[in-house]
């Protein structure tokens, strides 16, 4: 990292505070996500943990000469099988289409694409591998078919969660199965029926459980240590606590990951997505009539550690803040871009402020409105960083609003067909109608024009 350049400092959640980042090889910076387990669209709580990521690893990119980036993809699991089986398709078809509508999910909202992004189904014999020092150690062991980890042999087991042995306990939410010396330990390896994937091991036909398989791909690609192990919330226990300790053990020397970045989690409309609340939208609910710029940067608004509520009135105002952006920039091309503010990236070093970076980009959008050309590539260039701005303004207000330019254009003929027989309350609910929508239309000797609000 340049001198001139401000720290970088992230929350760990392991030290449970906000500290500077000193990376293991400033040459080479290495991050790891946990990925998606493919058998569903992703939906707007899963984005905000890539979200996290991307604006992550675009500021350590801007930061450091090199970054690896890893990002998995879990496609052996009990609820793949349960989908397959209820949609009546092989397990390959559903995890393939599923991967393909992830990557497109992503890439609409600007979602860079991870250096590596490995496969379990395609690391089952590091795995194995894995498993078997754990047996070797002391630290797993084999019964009924099953390989569990066995918690009491890592006295350092919840240091990373912060909880108890008696939250560790309550809070595991395991399987009781008799074949378990404590109810905590958890399935490295288990038996496959017939029907089901499963790989030849040392202890019989069977498939890995979850956490070993971070574990496997992680070292992989990355190494007994590296700099950032990062997810939502919701992973922080059992999922991490648990790769923290089998990859510990397996690599005693290594650290494993030395930050822990957590996002924290999404809200809509003031409560927790689910299903039976009829509050659960995917990605592509939002963008069938959102622009993918504006759900990107409604995400931003909040600090990623921030609990984040999604609601319509937040994406209208993400709207509107675009239009304002796009108007300051004007006519400069996105590759016209010049160097990123200090202060965008000052912000951005400070545990990824997005919400002050953005107060930047909006003083950076007063000079640019007031004239300042150097002002509006220096926008364009704090949008770039937080993947923003990515169009031209013309072709951001031909966009319209998630309303497609076909439609605005029939519109536009119905109302003048209206305005023609007189029909004025027609011609006039139209426009209003365009108006709450984003649209504005201006009448003039050459027709009627229009524009994004």
């Amino acid at each position: 990292m340049p001198d001139s350049m401000p720290q970088l400092t992230l929350h760990d959640s392991r030290r449970r505070a906000t500290v500077p980042f000193a990376p293991l090889d400033p040459g080479n910076v290495r991050v790891y996500y946990c990925g998606p387990t493919v058998y569903d669209l992703a939906h707007i709580g899963n984005l905000r943990a890539m979200m996290t990521a991307d604006i992550l690893v675009r500021l350590l990119r801007h930061l450091y000469p090199h970054v690896t980036y890893v990002r998995n993809i879990t496609d052996v699991d009990d609820k793949i099988n349960a989908r397959a089986r209820a949609n009546g398709e092989t397990i390959d078809s559903l995890t393939a289409r599923t991967i393909r509508d992830f990557h497109d999910d992503l890439a609409a909202v600007g979602v860079l694409p991870p250096d590596v992004e490995p496969r379990a189904t395609r690391h089952i014999a590091e795995m194995i591998a894995l498993i078997e020092c754990l047996i070797a150690s002391g630290h797993a062991y084999e019964a009924q078919g099953h390989v569990l980890f066995a918690v009491a042999r890592f006295p350092d087991y919840g240091a990373l969660s912060g909880r108890s042995p008696d939250d560790l306990l309550a809070g595991a939410r395991v399987e009781v199965a008799p074949y378990k010396r404590d109810a905590g330990d958890f399935v490295l390896w288990k038996p496959s029926e017939p029907g089901l994937p499963g790989w030849e091991s040392p202890w019989g036909r069977g498939r890995p459980g979850w956490h070993i398989e971070c574990s496997a791909m992680s070292h992989r690609y990355l190494g007994e240590s590296f700099d950032i192990h990062g997810g939502g919330s919701d992973l922080l226990f059992p999922h991490h606590e648990n790769e923290l300790a089998q990859s510990q053990c397996c690599f005693p020397r290594g650290r494993f990951a030395n930050h822990w970045v957590h996002n924290a989690m999404l809200l809509v409309n003031g409560e927790k997505m689910s299903k039976s609340l009829g509050n659960f939208l995917t990605i592509r609910d939002v963008l069938a009539d959102t622009p993918a710029e504006a759900l990107r940067l409604m995400l931003l608004h909040a600090q990623y550690r921030s609990v984040l509520n999604f609601t319509r009135a937040g994406l209208d105002e993400a709207k509107q803040t675009l239009n304002r952006f796009y108007r300051a920039v004007g006519d400069l091309p996105p590759d016209a871009a010049g160097p990123v503010p200090g202060a965008v990236v000052a912000a951005m070093c400070d545990d990824l402020n997005t919400p002050r970076a953005l107060a930047e980009m909006h003083g950076l959008a007063d000079r640019a409105l007031a004239g300042d050309r150097g002002a509006a590539r220096g926008l364009r260039a704090a949008g770039r960083l937080l993947g923003l701005l990515g169009q031209s303004a013309d072709t951001w207000f031909r966009a319209g609003a998630g309303v497609g330019e076909a439609e605005i254009d029939a519109l536009i003929a119905e109302r003048l067909a209206a305005r023609a027989a007189r029909d004025f309350a027609r011609a006039d609910a139209i426009r209003a109608g365009l108006a709450e929508r984003g649209i504005v239309l201006e009448d003039g000797a050459g027709g009627t024009i229009w524009r994004r609000a």
